[in-house]
C-alpha cells in the first residue's frame, strides 16, 4: 500500500459523522461575508449599504490574480460593509446581507442534471473558475485559477486529487465523495483539459473503502483517471506528502512548488467545486461542513451557504455539550481554536470539531527529555524541538537556515511530544516572522 516515505503520525480518527449523509442547512436570516477569505489580496467590495443582491450576484472582485472573487451566498439587502471579529477575534472587512427570500442570479443552473461534456478551451475553463471564485477547500484556500495558469517554463504531467481528509474526526470531503462522484469525476476531467494532462490520480486512504469502490466503479468509464488506496497516515493530505504517496516524486524545498514535479493538486471537493462552476456556472457559495464532536448529540455533513454563523451549525448539532469545551474550526491537528463563535463559514471551514472535557485542555507543558520524536514524526524532516527552542531567542537567521518555512504546519511534532510541548504554536511564530523579513527583503531589493 503506497504512502509517504517519511514521518508522519497515527491519531484517533473518530470519524463520528462518517455515515451521515449531507443533509441542507436551512438558510440564515443574516450572513456576514469575509472579504479575505483566500491565499492574497482580499477581495474588493463592489457593494454598499442599502443595496439589494441576488445569489450569486458578485459581491467582491479578485484584487489581483493572487485574489478570489466572492459572491452572495443569499439574497436581501447590504446592511454592513465594516470591520468585524473573525472567529480568532481579529476584526477583518465583511459584507453583511438580511436575507430577503432566496431570489438567484440569471445565467445559474440549479438543476442536478450531470453535464459530462466539456467543450471550452482551457483558457475559458480557467476563466470561469476564476469568475466562480474557486479556491482550495481543503483549508489552504489558494485561488485554483492560480493553480491551473502554468508558469512559462514549467510542464504539468498530471492532475492529483486529494481525498485522503487524513485529519481525525473531519468526513466533508468523504460524502462528497459518496454523494457526488460522477460529478467529482466530471470535474477531474475538466481540471485534466485546463492543464492539458492525459492522467489523473484520485487518492483516497484505505480507511474509505466505501468511496475507493464507489470512485473505482465510476473512473472505468473515463480513459486516464484512475482511483490510488493509500495506507492511514496523517498529514497524508499535505501537497508534498500525497504528490510522495501517489508518484514517488519528492517536492524540493521552497520556493518549489508542486508543478516543479509535474503535478497539479486540487481537493475533492475543490473538484466538485470546479464541476459546478465550469458546468452550471455555478459560484462558490456553499459548502459541506462536518459538525463534529464526541459529546455532540448529533454529529452531521451539513451543506451550508458561506456566511452562516458558526453557532447556527452547532445548534443543528445538538448544541454545545456541558462541561469544558473547546471549539475548531478545522479538525483538532490542524484547525484553530475560535473565540468568536458568532464568526461565519468561510470557502476553507471544512469541519467544526468540538472538544469536551480532556481533550479540551491543553495539557501542562513540561521539560523537554531529549527523545527526538518529533523529529521522527516530522514529515518535512525538519528538527522541531529545535525550530521552537531558536523561536523563543528570536535567533531568526538560524531558524531561516534550518529550513522553517518548509513546516506544513501539519502538528505531528506536538501530537507526539511526551513533555506536551507547545511545538507548534512556536514554530507558527517563527515561520510567520522569517517569512515576514524574507518579504521585506524582497521588497527593499526591488527599490
Amino acid at each position: 500500500m503506497k504512502t509517504f516515505p517519511m514521518g508522519g503520525v497515527h491519531p484517533s480518527e473518530n470519524k463520528l459523522s462518517g455515515a451521515k449523509p449531507i443533509e441542507v442547512l436551512p438558510l440564515p436570516d443574516v450572513v456576514t461575508i469575509p472579504l479575505a477569505q483566500h491565499i492574497g489580496a482580499p477581495a474588493v467590495a463592489k457593494v454598499a449599504k442599502g443595496d439589494k443582491v441576488l445569489t450569486g450576484q458578485l459581491l467582491a472582485e479578485a484584487a489581483s490574480f493572487m485574489s478570489a472573487n466572492i459572491h452572495a451566498p443569499i439574497s436581501g439587502t447590504v446592511t454592513a460593509v465594516d470591520l468585524q471579529p473573525n472567529g480568532q477575534g481579529l476584526r477583518q472587512m465583511m459584507i453583511t446581507i438580511k436575507r430577503e427570500g432566496d431570489e438567484w442570479a440569471e445565467g445559474i443552473d440549479r438543476s442536478e442534471t450531470l453535464v459530462r461534456e466539456c467543450a471550452l478551451s482551457a483558457q475559458e475553463i480557467i476563466a470561469r473558475i476564476k469568475d466562480a471564485g474557486i479556491v482550495g477547500m481543503g483549508g489552504a484556500t489558494f485561488p485554483t485559477h492560480v493553480k491551473l495558469s502554468i508558469p512559462p517554463g514549467k510542464k504539468a504531467e498530471c492532475v492529483i486529487i486529494n481525498g485522503v481528509e487524513c485529519e481525525p474526526y473531519l468526513t466533508s470531503d468523504h460524502r462528497t465523495m459518496l454523494e457526488h462522484g460522477e460529478e467529482l469525476v466530471v470535474g477531474v476531467t475538466i481540471l485534466m483539459k485546463a492543464v492539458g494532462v492525459s492522467k489523473a490520480y484520485i487518492g483516497i486512504e484505505n480507511n474509505k473503502p466505501d468511496a475507493i469502490a464507489h470512485l473505482r466503479g465510476i473512473v472505468r468509464n473515463y480513459p486516464g483517471v484512475e482511483v490510488v488506496p493509500l495506507q492511514v497516515k496523517y498529514p497524508q493530505g499535505g501537497e508534498k506528502q500525497l504528490i510522495a504517496a501517489v508518484t514517488g516524486r519528492q517536492v524540493p524545498p521552497p520556493p518549489a512548488l508542486p508543478i516543479d514535479v509535474g503535478a497539479v493538486v486540487c481537493n475533492a471537493s475543490t473538484t466538485y467545486a470546479v464541476y459546478r462552476a465550469v458546468q452550471k456556472r455555478m459560484p462558490l457559495i456553499e459548502r459541506v461542513v462536518t459538525v463534529t464532536g464526541k459529546k455532540l448529540k448529533n454529529p452531521r455533513n451539513l451543506l451550508t451557504r458561506m456566511g452562516t454563523p458558526i453557532t447556527t451549525l452547532l445548534e443543528a448539532a445538538g448544541g454545545l455539550p456541558d462541561g469544558d469545551c473547546k471549539v475548531l474550526n478545522g479538525g483538532p491537528m490542524m484547525g484553530r481554536a475560535m473565540v468568536q463563535l458568532a464568526s461565519p463559514v468561510t470557502k476553507g471551514c471544512s469541519g467544526i470539531t468540538v472538544l469536551s472535557g480532556r481533550d479540551a485542555v491543553r495539557r501542562t507543558a513540561q521539560q523537554c527529555i531529549k527523545c527526538a520524536k518529533c523529529v521522527s514524526a516530522c514529515p518535512m524532516g525538519l528538527e522541531p524541538y529545535f525550530l521552537s527552542k531558536m523561536t523563543q531567542k528570536k535567533n531568526w537567521n538560524e531558524i531561516e537556515s534550518r529550513m522553517i518555512t518548509s513546516c506544513i504546519e501539519c502538528g505531528s511534532c506536538q501530537a507526539t511530544c511526551p513533555a506536551y510541548l507547545p511545538l507548534l504554536d512556536w514554530i507558527r511564530l517563527g515561520k510567520q516572522t522569517v517569512m515576514g523579513r524574507i518579504r521585506a527583503r524582497a521588497a527593499a531589493a526591488k527599490k
